[in-house]
């Protein structure tokens, strides 16, 4: 009988010989070693060496007979027969023949520390994950400690969570059987390890790389015990060799794993604190990320599926190698059958209780339930919310009566986040602190759709579900765009039907992901030492204040451009007012007090101005990267706000300056048309831009001399006023005279089927909508047209 084989000596066809993780280890060390992918070697235990060490002395019969009559459902049972087995497991005595083997194998690997992990014939497949159903034991030393280290492995077959997850996958326990991989220890506890998918795990868009990276073993974001870093990487650029990242994510990365001395292989590693500073910086640097993409990427290709990939890099050699890969089991896509889309969206918000990373995009309700640890498990009961320091396999079995899941710690490859995706429910990890703001026994909301940052509200709120076919929608004679602040919110939004995005605001980009005034990172060392020091400390993972600014907005606006690449995205420049600036940190120091910010120094006249010409550069040199180095040139402007023909003009040279001229490579350059001076010289204004974004809100209510914001009047503001009809009738003729582009961004046209109806006539090419509305609109559109072709004929 052959006990052992080396892990260069097979590949995907020897499943039924070492079980599907080593088999997929051994397929990249034939096929991708060559093309530049480490993967380190060894050796693995065979099947058949586990069933015949199973079948000394009747072990196999004797738990056969013990499983056989198990109600998983029983966690006591379950436990308590787990036990038995493993107790079992662990007495039995290897043969003289198998240790052999292994001293003889080890010896010839060079007798290192090594990693022993399981490999089930079932693991690791396509329909089945088996995530962390087994177990893997690292910094392992010797021939005595190695043998145990692989009975304890054997053992964990027949843990509670690999006995409940056969159960619930319908595998027969007597038809699968277990090998141990033993490789070399790779020094990521001196370096950084992380995970690997080859699409969005929330969206399931398949146009990016998502790599997360923490400090010291992978074994710590596994489990769920860190928030790491987390990178995403186009792969269009990635494969032009253009810059790629798209955007990068800081984790607190408070704990690492590491080496440990101890005699027993449970306590080789041992859990340590991240010094601060290290906390506050990425753990691994662009070249890394780039290599780890393109190798995701490499293996993607020739394994023709999606991926979930562990990798490491050796803190000592400062080499990175792929640990395993395996097909992402749980494709989260949006829920579709028969092409349906099924769209959750909170209708009232209330206190939020906790927040952090959102694990899928819907909406729950449901009771509390605290829990410190597996002991406690049986009190939850069916369909309540499950509130937690973290979750790890023991889990499994009780996680599948959860209606949510709520976390202090994790990231989105940790293990409650894997487990929450395969049972379909919503679940909000790496929080920090909910277990001490949320109490047993409460009613909340968890939504995970908002974003990649999911919220606990406190009680009961009401939320709606849209579940709306998509397939064959009734063409229009007008093109329906979206509106996209959010670039969280850009991956799951380019899956409904749209001819593009037609307003892409930055401001929240720079209220949400920058949160720091311009000025304040162009004139840091005017700023009071306490404000310094904070900006400091926000900016840290980058070269600089300065550059934190750029690439931070950098990554927000190609996070949306590369969502709905080729179709065009038009990004207006920021129009905060000169109060909501001054409410981004050092914003006071900068900021005029004005009585009537609304039509204040916004716009194309901060631009120009002196105080704000440098920060207008930023926004620039911004999107010059995004589109000259990602190319992702589908990406093009709006200027809002424009009072004059001069303004328009003196932003149009500014941008030249900065290195943006409308016409090459493709930029287009709009304006929006939001004030009567707009309408009445549009003849004027529209030599310098390509085209109108009609501002209905701004357009309105300077038209009819109201504030929308103010409750006395707001009962008058209706896009459908004649005298408002009358300034978009003169826009959209005059754009249309000079074949310009004419578009509409506002909640008007979903909110007034007539007035919909009215721009349809009037020729307006595009109408923007946010995602919620735009499928709803198209439909009401549809009908309005057939009823027009009607009348018509």
């Amino acid at each position: 009988m052959n006990y052992i084989v080396n892990l260069k000596d097979v590949n995907s066809n020897n499943v039924e010989l070492v079980g599907g993780k080593n088999a997929s280890i051994g397929e990249m060390i034939q096929n991708l070693s060559a093309k530049g992918i480490q993967v380190p070697g060894g050796f693995a235990t065979t099947i058949s060496a586990y069933k015949s060490f199973l079948s000394q002395n009747n072990l196999d019969k004797k738990i056969q007979h013990l499983i056989s009559s198990l109600n998983t459902s029983n966690l006591s049972k379950l436990n308590k027969a787990s036990a038995q087995i493993r107790n079992w497991i662990l007495k039995e005595k290897f043969s003289p023949e198998f240790e052999k083997a292994i001293s003889k194998a080890y010896t010839e690997l060079g007798s290192p520390t090594v990693a022993v992990r399981s490999s089930a014939i079932a693991e690791d497949l396509a329909n089945a994950s088996f995530a962390g159903a087994h177990e893997t034991y690292l910094n392992v030393k010797g021939l005595k400690n190695l043998l145990k280290a692989i009975k304890l492995v054997f053992s964990s077959y027949f843990t509670s969570r690999a006995i409940a997850y056969r159960h619930d996958q319908s595998f027969e326990d007597a038809a699968f059987a277990l090998s141990a991989g033993i490789q070399p220890m790779i020094r990521s506890d001196k370096g950084a390890s992380g995970v690997i998918f080859t699409l969005d795990t929330e969206s399931g868009f398949d146009k990016v790389v998502l790599v997360t990276a923490s400090y010291g073993l992978g074994e710590a974001i596994v489990q769920g015990k860190v928030n790491p870093d987390e990178f995403f990487v186009y792969k269009p650029a990635l494969l032009e060799n253009k810059s790629a990242i798209l955007q990068r994510k800081l984790g607190s990365k408070a704990v690492k794993m590491i080496y440990a001395n101890a005699k027993d292989p449970h306590g080789y590693i041992k859990t340590a604190p991240v010094k601060q500073a290290d906390r506050l910086k990425y753990c691994i640097n662009d070249n890394d990320i780039i290599k780890l993409a393109k190798h995701a990427v490499l293996i993607e290709k020739h394994y023709g599926k999606p991926m979930d990939i562990e990798w490491a890099k050796d803190g000592i050699t400062g080499e990175l190698y792929i640990l395993q890969a395996r097909p992402e089991t749980v494709k989260h896509q949006p829920k579709s059958n028969g092409q349906v889309l099924e769209r959750y969206s909170i209708e009232k918000k209330g206190k939020v209780l906790a927040k952090g990373e959102s694990i899928g995009q819907r909406i729950v309700s449901g009771v509390t339930r605290v829990i410190a640890s597996p002991s406690q498990m049986n009190s939850l009961q069916p369909g309540e919310i499950l509130v937690t320091d973290m979750t790890d396999p023991d889990w499994e079995p009780i996680m599948k009566r959860a209606g949510g899941i709520i976390t202090n710690k994790g990231g989105r490859t940790c293990h409650a986040a894997i487990i929450a995706r395969e049972l379909g429910i919503p679940a909000i990890v790496g929080c920090g602190d909910a277990t001490k703001t949320i109490a047993s026994n409460i009613k909340v909301t968890v939504s995970c759709a908002e974003g990649r940052q999911g919220y606990v509200y406190a009680g009961a709120l009401p939320y709606k579900v849209d579940k709306t076919s998509i397939n064959d929608l009734p063409p229009i004679p007008v093109k329906l765009c979206l509106n996209v602040g959010n670039p969280d919110i850009a991956f799951q939004s380019q899956f409904l039907p749209n001819s593009g995005v037609g307003l892409a605001r930055i401001e929240f980009i720079i209220s949400n992901l920058i949160g720091i005034h311009p000025n304040a990172v162009l004139s840091l060392s005017t700023l009071p030492k306490k404000l310094q020091q904070e900006i400091l400390l926000k900016t840290n993972a980058y070269k600089n204040p300065v550059e934190y600014y750029i690439e931070k907005l950098r990554e927000g606006i190609s996070m949306i451009a590369a969502a709905f690449y080729p179709k065009p995205v038009i990004f207006r420049f920021s129009d905060f007012k000169s109060n909501e600036y001054a409410n981004l940190l050092g914003g006071s120091h900068f900021e005029p007090c004005e009585e009537n910010p609304m039509i204040g120094f916004r716009g194309a006249s901060r631009y120009y101005d002196a105080k704000f010409r440098a920060c207008f550069e930023l926004e620039c040199k911004a999107f010059k990267r995004v589109r000259e180095t990602m190319g992702l040139t589908n990406a093009h402007l709006m200027v809002p706000f424009v009072r004059t023909v001069d303004e328009i003009q003196s932003v149009t040279k500014l941008m030249e300056k900065f290195g943006l001229t409308r016409g090459i490579n493709g930029l287009l350059l709009y304006m929006m048309c939001e004030i009567p001076s707009n309408v009445l010289l549009a003849s004027e204004f529209l030599p310098y831009v390509d085209g109108f974004s009609i501002g209905s809100n701004d357009l309105t209510q300077l038209t009819l001399g109201l504030d929308r914001d103010s409750s006395a009047v707001s009962s008058l503001f209706d896009e459908r006023n004649p005298a408002v009809k009358a300034m978009l009738h003169l826009a959209i003729a005059e754009c249309k005279r000079q074949n310009k582009y004419i578009g509409i961004c506002g909640q008007g046209p979903s909110d007034h089927p007539d007035f919909a109806a009215w721009l349809m006539e009037e020729g307006i090419q595009a109408i923007s909508l946010n995602p919620d509305s735009i499928v709803e609109t198209w439909l009401k559109l549809s009908k309005l047209n057939k009823i027009a072709e009607m009348v018509s004929e």
